[in-house]
């Protein structure tokens, strides 16, 4: 598979690659697909857990979901976006370990967002992706 998206940390900005993440994310022209929000809503109907580390987990398993209804895998995402409700950096610690792992070394361009609350208040977490479909059917 040919990588259609260049990853660049410039020496000019903070070296991002050394958490996980790209400072820029450069997509040839080409097929790109928005990825909603996804939360911790389990796909088999179970009770949305209350830690936060697991609804990380669910996050990271539905946006895996995603990428593989359209193809596509971790180092086809440009952008991912996560809200986090109340954001401290202990709460981003307990988040990015099970977002990291979903990105498996690709190294999407990545912000973090801290929200006063998502769509129900048992959701503390949500991913949303940028996804260059380029080379995809």
């Amino acid at each position: 598979m040919t990588q259609t998206i260049k990853r660049m940390n410039p020496p000019s900005l903070p070296d991002a690659t050394a958490i996980g993440y790209s400072q820029i994310s450069i997509v040839e022209t080409g097929k790109l697909a928005f990825v909603s929000g996804q939360v911790a809503l389990p796909a088999d109907g179970s009770p949305v857990p209350e830690n936060l580390r697991e609804q990380a987990a669910i996050v990271a398993e539905n946006a895996g979901a995603a990428l593989q209804a359209l193809g596509a895998e971790a180092t086809d995402i440009a952008m991912a976006r996560c809200y986090v409700t109340d954001l401290t950096p202990e709460r981003l610690d307990e988040v990015f370990p099970p977002i990291l792992d979903f990105f498996n070394g690709a190294k999407p361009s990545l912000t973090g967002i801290g929200v006063a609350a998502l769509a129900a208040p048992e959701f503390q977490v949500e991913l949303e992706l940028t996804v260059s479909l380029q080379n995809k059917n």
